[in-house]
């Protein structure tokens, strides 16, 4: 437990963790998350045949106004490098699952679009992904600790944005 402003009084009465117990918990935090997430994707890639880079970029642009996103935009959300991101967009392409589409503004500026049966395919990837983490997620944890557990990790990614 740490102190909040102006409780630094109490933060002397406050036994802090030792460093071994601080690290055991983010060690939990991160064997958690790798064991459900690796269980999910493959679940994923069996269900609706998707990889989940794929996965990832089909929900990014199924989220998006207008299922489209600026292709490098898309590239540093989804934590892909330039040429690793064109590999993927090559395959969703070919399998007519997303378009590349210029802007109309800026011709240094080029869209990933969903196309038609890349949104019926984004679609039923996001029930089957709900459905997973309905079972991993929310049937262990119930519905109060699923909503702290995504704020808590909103917390930390935002204090710790670059």
């Amino acid at each position: 437990m740490s102190p909040q402003k102006g409780t630094e009084a109490v933060a002397h009465e406050v036994d802090l963790p030792s460093d071994d117990e601080t690290v055991t918990w983010w060690g939990l935090v991160i064997e958690g998350y790798h064991t459900t997430h690796s269980l999910m994707m493959n679940e994923i890639s069996q269900r609706v045949d998707l990889a989940p880079g794929s996965f990832d970029i089909l929900i990014r642009l199924l989220r998006s106004p207008g299922h489209r996103l600026p292709m490098t935009r898309l590239a540093v959300e989804a934590a892909l490098s330039s040429g690793g991101f064109t590999k993927v967009a090559d395959r969703l392409a070919k399998a007519d699952l997303i378009c590349r589409e210029p802007s109309a503004e800026d011709r240094r500026v080029v869209y990933a679009v969903l196309t038609d049966h890349g949104l019926e395919v984004a679609e039923e990837a996001r029930k089957v992904c709900a459905e997973i983490l309905r079972d991993r997620i929310l049937k262990p944890l119930g519905e109060q600790q699923s909503q702290s557990l995504a704020a808590a990790m909103r917390t930390l990614r935002n204090a710790n944005a670059a």
